[in-house]
């Protein structure tokens, strides 16, 4: 089943990697606009869910963000973490180094215990208004699924230019101010192609690139609701745990969601 969220604010929701969350989303509400096309992506494919309702204003975002810590914090139920996600890229917002600067001064003000995250497909974190929005953030988390350009075109189908060895380079650029999240799984797609990312020949590269980005974490995860593709499958626990090892073994922290 497609999931789409809410705009500007969704939840509280309970995430796998981040506690308590309050979703805030950059996109429309009825659709998805992304610049990746993930075969694996809840939203579903972007062809199939085009939006027809605007993005949320920087200043609907700030007074929507506002009600709801109000609210929130009237309840004595304050969020772990304000996480950007949604319906898209949320750096592809054009005013998303703004709206970060209001929300961090929000949570200043409501809840400042809980964290800023974005999760991001890192297609725009070269941009240096984007970069220097991100490095104010406390948990920048950036996706790399792989350093292979084939899977990337086949899996997460960048809607424009994609440069993997670009991405490498101003993910290493955060100066280990960023957290890499990975998605592994298993199947095949429906045009045939092999999503299986868990063997040596996909991890042992994507390895020498996180000891180039030196991350301050690296979370790795699994499909975890439907797909638009029906012929993926999940990564094993085992399988998961064995990636795991390797990235402790290069010397970085990583967490693990099944």
């Amino acid at each position: 089943m497609t999931i789409l969220f809410p705009s500007p604010v969704f939840g509280p929701v309970r995430s796998r990697r981040l506690g308590i969350s309050l979703g805030i989303n950059l996109m429309p509400p009825d659709g998805k606009r992304c610049t990746f096309d993930c075969v694996y992506c809840e939203c579903g494919f972007n062809a199939t869910h085009r939006p027809t309702a605007p993005r949320p204003t920087r200043s609907q975002v700030a007074e929507v963000l506002e009600a709801q810590l109000e609210k929130m914090a009237a309840q004595g139920e304050l969020p772990d973490v304000l996480t950007f996600a949604g319906n898209g890229e949320p750096t592809a917002h054009p005013d998303f180094p703004a709206i970060i600067d209001d929300t961090i001064a929000l949570r200043n003000r409501y809840c400042p215990a809980a964290k800023v995250a974005v999760l991001s497909n890192a297609t725009l974190c070269h941009r240096p208004d984007v970069r220097a929005a991100l490095l104010k953030v406390d948990d920048n988390i950036q996706k790399l699924d792989t350093v292979s350009p084939d899977y990337i075109r086949a899996i997460d189908r960048p809607t424009g230019r994609y440069d993997v060895g670009r991405v490498v380079e101003a993910l290493t650029a955060f100066g280990g101010h960023v957290i890499v999240q990975t998605m592994f799984m298993a199947g095949t797609t429906q045009s045939g192609f092999n999503a299986d990312n868990t063997g040596a020949d996909y991890v042992r590269p994507w390895l020498e690139a996180l000891r180039t980005i030196r991350p301050a974490k690296v979370m790795i995860y699994t499909i975890d609701r439907d797909t638009p593709d029906p012929g993926l499958r999940k990564a094993t626990p085992a399988t998961l745990d064995a990636i795991a090892d390797e990235v402790r073994a290069a010397g970085m922290e990583v967490s693990v969601s099944y």
